[in-house]
């Protein structure tokens, strides 16, 4: 688990699922993609597996989820259980024993001693490539399974990243509403000595006592957004009362999103793209099955007869093969090949449906990371700048206090405002290294390690 704890969360979520098996290669679709290359710090260290009682960072939530979210495990055992079903399409057909007497009744020998017993043992003989046909389809079936298993793992890696973002975000709005109180606090004192000195008329103290009653009911608003938010990303990992205190990160680390046309040309990594060519792969393997049903199976027979009365042996050899005369599993074949016609028709749906996630994730970061510059280079110094000039000339009394409390709500609302953008870009990078499988950054270093090596 990467221990970077001071990167950006978009960035810090991609190192993470972007890790991989030494030497691997992001591309190959064989394989799924998002084999964390630790499952994690977790599985190496039972203690990371438990909930810090104080300050909890993204490393730390994402190997909690990814040990105890109850949806991931559920996934675990699905894989588990197609593994199974590919040990079991594996093996042989069980031989047959059998045995039964003949002669009963019969007028010309009579009694027992007349019987005729007879042991047999039966093997079911597979022809046409039956089993390697079944045993492929089974295996593939379980490599499906283990796509799935990705997919949703990285699901729950952006969404406990995102979780995360909103408990910080909240945290930073608590303390800004704080501020707001703390200020409201400084406004009622001010206007009240100068209520008292005769400057002002009473009027304006009561207003200040009005704004503190409102600030005040926005600073328990925040407390229950925090406390809703820490609910939320405790879940993730099944817990329903959070042990964490606080979480730490830095919403301040904005970058420049790439273009569009480079992270489209990266889709091929998402988990739900890649599993397709295994999808397509499992479907043909499945019509192998099915064609090879029309070889009829070999049934071999090897015995031995007991003829009591003259107390002698016969040794019996047979065998027996169905005749395909009607069934010729036509209809099987048949709907092996529409199935896959369908899986096709779905992994062009999948594409469509994945690059226009892409796009409209796409907008709604570069429309954030725009909100985010314009707000810290011009919105912002003005706020503040137009709420200090307004509370100096009221200290001096060139200024209404309705004056100071307009500047305020500009100041702290634009404050506001710059905190919300700054969780929606992050929670939108988020979204974004999901669908392209990995972090934004990454196209970029590997063209500066290609003209590395050139």
């Amino acid at each position: 688990m990467c221990s970077n704890y001071a990167l950006p969360f978009g960035i810090a979520l991609s190192i993470i699922i972007a890790a991989g098996p030494a030497g691997a290669d992001p591309t190959d679709q064989k394989t799924p993609l998002v084999h964390l290359e630790n499952q994690n710090q977790a599985e190496r260290d039972p203690s990371a597996s438990d909930e810090p009682a104080g300050t909890l960072v993204l490393p730390q939530a994402l190997a909690l989820a990814l040990t105890q979210n109850p949806e991931l495990a559920a996934f675990s055992w699905e894989t588990r259980a197609r593994e199974a079903a590919a040990l079991q399409a594996s093996f042989f057909p069980n031989p047959t024993f059998g045995a039964n007497a003949a002669n009963f009744g019969n007028r010309s020998i009579q009694g027992f001693d007349g019987d005729v017993v007879t042991l047999e043992l039966s093997q079911l003989i597979e022809l046409g490539g039956k089993r390697a046909a079944r045993t492929e389809a089974a295996a593939l079936t379980k490599e499906l399974a283990d796509w799935d298993y990705e997919s949703k793992r990285i699901d729950v890696l952006t969404q406990v990243s995102q979780a995360f973002i909103e408990v910080l975000a909240a945290q930073q709005r608590l303390s800004l509403t704080q501020q707001i109180q703390e200020l409201a606090n400084q406004m009622l004192v001010m206007t009240s000595a100068r209520v008292q000195a005769g400057k002002v008329s009473p009027v304006e103290e009561t207003k200040a006592k009005t704004a503190r009653a409102s600030v005040q009911i926005e600073l328990m608003r925040a407390q229950r957004e925090l406390e809703a938010a820490r609910k939320r990303l405790a879940a993730s990992w099944g817990s329903a009362a959070p042990r964490f205190e606080a979480v730490a990160g830095d919403l301040n680390a904005i970058r420049p999103p790439p273009s569009l046309e480079s992270l489209l040309q990266r889709l091929a990594n998402n988990p739900d793209l890649a599993r397709w060519a295994t999808e397509i792969t499992q479907r043909q393997a499945l019509i192998t099955v099915e064609k090879s049903k029309v070889i009829p199976d070999v049934t071999a027979t090897l015995g031995a007869s007991k003829y009591l009365m003259p107390n002698d042996y016969a040794l019996v050899v047979g065998f027996s093969i169905p005749l395909p005369a009607f069934n010729r599993n036509q209809g099987g074949i048949l709907e092996a090949e529409h199935r896959l016609t369908k899986a096709e028709e779905d992994r062009r749906s999948a594409e469509v449906r994945i690059a226009t996630a892409l796009n409209t994730a796409y907008q709604r970061l570069n429309a954030a990371h725009a909100e985010v510059s314009a707000l810290r280079q011009e919105v912002l110094p003005g706020a503040q700048s137009a709420y200090a000039a307004a509370r100096e000339g009221y200290r001096l009394g060139k200024f209404g206090f309705l004056d100071v409390l307009d500047a305020q709500r500009t100041l702290f609302g634009a404050k506001t405002q710059y905190l919300q953008a700054q969780a929606d870009y992050h929670k939108a990078v988020a979204e974004v290294e999901r669908l392209i499988g990995g972090g934004l950054d990454d196209g970029a270093l590997a063209s500066l390690k290609q003209e590395a090596s050139q």
